[in-house]
Parts: C-alpha cells; sequence; structure tokens
C-alpha cells in the first residue's frame, strides 16, 4: 500500500524544479497528478509522459495561476477528468529581485500576484470540493525568506510571508471539516535555477547550512508526501522549514 494510493492530487507550477520533483514522488507514491504550467510546454509533455508510465493518471494544463478564472477553470477541467481533488499544492512562483530602492511597481505586483494571489485563487477554487467530501489537504510552497526576509527581496519575501498568514487562516477556517492547511518553507534548494550561478557563491551557501549542503527538490517533495498524506492527519497550520538548518 503507496501512501497516496488513490488520491488526486494538483501542483502548480510543475513543469521544473521543485514542482516536478513534487509530482514525481506523488506519482511514486500511487497519487494520481494534474500539474500546471506557463510557457514550459516540452518538459510539461515530458513530465506527463513520465508520470503516466508510473502507472498513475497523470495530466499537464496550461494555466495561468494569477488569474482568478482560469483558475477556477482548472478545477473544473480536473474534476471533470479525475473526478476528485484530495489534495492541493500551490508551487507556482517567480522572482524579480532588486533593491527596493530600485524595484518597479510592475515587477512588486508581478511577484505578488503569481506567488501570492495565485495561492488565493486556487484554494477558493478547490474549497467547495473538498468541503463536499469533508477531506483534504491543502501544502503552500512558502520560504525560509518569508520567514526572516531578505535584501533585494522585498516583493519576494512579501509574497512568501503572506502565504504564510494565508495558510494559517486557512486551517482555522476549515479545520472543523477535517481539511488541513500546512506550508513548507524551503532553504536554499539546487534547483536549474541555482545551476546559472558561479561555484564560488554556491559553495558560499552551502557553507553557511549546517548540513553543509543544498537541498535537493525530492527533499522538498518528501516533505509535501507528508502532508499530502495521511501520515500528518493532525497537523494542520503549520510552516516546515526544509532549509538544512539555515534558520536554527
Amino acid at each position: 500500500m503507496k501512501l497516496l494510493d488513490g488520491k488526486v492530487a494538483i501542483v502548480t507550477g510543475a513543469s521544473r524544479g521543485i514542482g516536478t520533483g513534487i509530482a514525481k514522488v506523488f506519482a511514486e507514491q500511487g497519487a494520481n497528478v494534474a500539474f500546471t504550467y506557463s510557457s514550459s510546454e516540452a518538459p510539461a509533455m515530458a513530465l506527463e509522459k513520465e508520470l503516466n508510465e508510473l502507472g498513475v493518471k497523470a495530466k499537464a494544463y496550461k494555466s495561468n495561476a494569477a488569474s482568478f478564472e482560469a483558475a477556477e477553470k482548472l478545477v473544473a477541467d480536473v474534476l471533470a477528468d479525475f473526478g476528485s481533488i484530495d489534495v492541493l499544492v500551490n508551487n507556482a512562483g517567480i522572482t524579480k529581485d532588486n533593491l527596493l530602492m530600485r524595484m518597479s511597481e510592475a515587477d512588486f505586483d508581478s511577484v505578488i500576484e503569481i506567488n501570492l494571489k495565485s495561492v488565493f485563487n486556487m484554494t477558493k477554487a478547490v474549497q467547495r470540493t473538498m468541503l463536499k467530501q469533508r477531506k483534504g489537504s491543502i501544502i503552500n510552497m512558502s520560504s525560509v525568506v518569508g520567514v526572516k526576509g531578505n535584501a533585494g527581496q522585498t516583493n519576494y519575501a512579501a509574497s512568501k510571508a503572506g502565504m504564510i498568514g494565508f495558510t494559517k487562516s486557512v486551517a482555522l477556517e476549515l479545520g472543523s471539516r477535517n481539511i488541513r492547511c500546512n506550508a513548507i518553507a524551503p532553504g536554499f534548494i539546487e534547483t536549474e535555477m541555482t545551476e546559472k550561478l558561479d561555484e564560488k557563491t554556491v559553495q558560499g551557501w552551502r557553507d553557511g547550512i549546517p548540513l553543509k549542503r543544498g537541498g535537493s527538490p525530492e527533499d522538498i517533495a518528501n516533505a509535501c508526501l507528508f502532508f499530502a498524506s495521511d501520515l500528518s492527519a493532525y497537523v494542520t497550520g503549520q510552516v516546515l522549514n526544509v532549509d538544512g538548518g539555515m534558520l536554527t
């Protein structure tokens, strides 16, 4: 018996990095996976094929997480294709880093819309289904930056901190219906994005982490697996730092 046998999960922003890692681990543990992408169609189609080969049902959907209407359509399409929604992972996100004095209003707004408003859009869209089922797990991908802040990332930090407040409020609102809502705060995770950094910078990050390494998408996916499964049946409203001890 696998941990997610028979469950249906939506993972937003899963065509690369952490999202891909989550989708793979969920599928390996028996979940049927609906996932979104915005522009990376080729990687999304490749992931869809890979997940289906694991013996589960998987489907990629092109969807704009920042759009309320697109979120509602996505949930309707997933329900039509899969029949239920048991797990939602709000993972879609972007960065547009700059010092506050140089940050444009457009760069602030776009990060808030894609990182934070998308969480409202998707959570509101799945809420009705989960309320009818009287069960569900919502997992929001925050960041250690949302806990402690970071120079040059006021927009990103604000979006990720807002996600934590949203998580705790939803946990209080929906707990009586057996719907749990938790957040994960990744630290320095080595993905395609960090491969663009020079090795000296990356090693500097690693040296400042008690475990002396960056995290992998699988490290985050395993934390998601805990929250998605019945292993965390009595856990809600929590923020789990998956950071190698960075904030210790």
